[in-house]
C-alpha cells in the first residue's frame, strides 16, 4: 500500500518558547467571492522542532505528520531563510 503525499507548508515562526517546539504562521491571499478584493489570512500550526534551532522570524517548511502531541500534528522540515 502506497503512503498518500503529506501536505507541505512554508512561514514564518512565531513563538519557539516550548521544548522542541514552534508555533509556525501561515499566511496566504485569498480573492473575495463578492468584490474580488484579495483579502490576507493567516492560520497557526504547531510544529515539532526536535534540535529546538529555530528562531521567532525564522521562515520555515514544516510537513505534516501524525499526531505527536495535542495539537502538534506537523514537524519542522527545514529552515528555509534565519531571521535577521
Amino acid at each position: 500500500m502506497e503512503r498518500r503525499l503529506r501536505k507541505e507548508r512554508v512561514g514564518t515562526v512565531k513563538s519557539n518558547k516550548m521544548d522542541k517546539s514552534i508555533v509556525v504562521t501561515v499566511s496566504r491571499k485569498v480573492k473575495h467571492r463578492k468584490y474580488g478584493k484579495f483579502i490576507g489570512k493567516t492560520k497557526s500550526f504547531m510544529a515539532h522542532d526536535p534540535n529546538n534551532d529555530c528562531g521567532i522570524g525564522d521562515k520555515v517548511k514544516i510537513m505534516e505528520t501524525r499526531p505527536l502531541s495535542k495539537n502538534k500534528r506537523w514537524r519542522l522540515v527545514e529552515i528555509i531563510e534565519r531571521a535577521k
